[in-house]
């Protein structure tokens, strides 16, 4: 097993299988009137978000506690951050207290990298600016193997602004590893030049998002991240809708196996309709209780599964 997590291309096939496989297994602790496993009991997770974040930190946090490891919650906001301390003199710190493991959150892509060289303890990355968010991309996989029952040969579409998606760039390096086809779907401003090509030979570009539904296993809608656009990619929220937005009618293109994706928070209307996204082929609630099971998995694998 690796030290790190630090992003979707770290992974071979044997081992991104091994996690999901883990996760399988804990995910039956859920089930249980104790959910609670003494697998890390003396271990130290450090929770270091420099971002605003709920399904993540919390997943992991739950992860982390269900593992009886001790967690410590940082948020940047309220810390010694805002008083211009920087990410190396935290590192240092937290190193100094113990941290078996950092779960980092950061604005700047290739932060949980950097850290990784400051810290002994195992780093997960959590989502770097527009760079990768792997944990999603390994829960978003194991939702597709629950549901479907492989992802080898599996056609996936991820749909809508691939520019700003660390979840895209996460989930092309490691669907692609695992043997699915992924096909990048949205506007031309919102699909790098070359992008394709540069994280995974055979990977597919569209721009036209009803050709591409019939012949799909799994759609995985976009978040339409408007917080970090300084320009105009779309003429108007409406029309992107009209274009790459998935509803009723566009869901009933796609065949009848086919599932539904959505990493969160959505932007209902946008992105997706309501009545796609609370329909029975979407899987949006599943990958909130999935992300639980795989960052147990995670945990477990850098922190007590491994010979360290």
């Amino acid at each position: 097993m690796i030290k790190h997590l630090l992003s979707g291309g770290d992974l071979d096939a044997d081992t991104a299988t091994e996690i999901l496989d883990t996760a399988a297994e804990m995910a039956s602790v859920a089930g249980r009137e104790i959910k609670k496993l003494p697998a890390l009991r003396g271990r130290t997770v450090v929770n270091l978000f420099y971002e605003d974040s709920t399904r993540t930190r919390i997943s992991f946090e739950a992860a982390a506690k269900r593992l009886s490891a001790d967690v410590i919650n940082f948020s940047a906001k309220g810390s010694s951050v805002t008083k211009g301390e920087s990410l190396k003199d935290t590192a240092l710190t937290l190193q100094a207290m113990g941290a078996d493991a950092v779960v980092v959150r950061h604005p700047a892509s290739g932060a949980p990298h950097r850290l990784a060289n400051w810290v002994d303890g195992s780093v997960v990355n959590a989502g770097d600016g527009t760079h990768e968010h792997p944990t999603q991309a390994l829960l978003d996989a194991y939702t597709m193997r629950a549901r479907l029952g492989r992802l080898a040969g599996l056609s996936v579409a991820v749909v809508g602004d691939v520019l700003h998606s660390r979840v895209a760039r996460s989930n092309v390096l490691l669907l692609s590893t695992l043997g699915a086809k992924v096909t990048l779907v949205g506007p031309p401003t919102l699909i790098p030049m070359d992008i394709a090509a540069a994280l995974a030979p055979g990977t597919d570009v569209s721009y036209d998002l009803d050709s591409v539904l019939p012949n799909v296993d799994v759609v995985m809608m976009l978040r339409v991240q408007r917080e970090r656009m300084n320009d105009s990619y779309f003429p108007s929220a409406r029309e992107y809708a009209r274009r790459y937005g998935l509803d009723g009618p566009r869901m009933r293109r796609l065949p009848a196996h086919a599932i539904v994706m959505h990493p969160g928070p959505m932007n209902r209307g946008m992105e997706i309709t309501p009545e796609v996204a609370d329909s029975p082929r979407s899987t949006i609630v599943e990958q909130v209780a999935n992300g639980v099971s795989v960052r147990m998995a995670v945990l477990y694998l850098l922190l007590g599964g491994n010979n360290r």
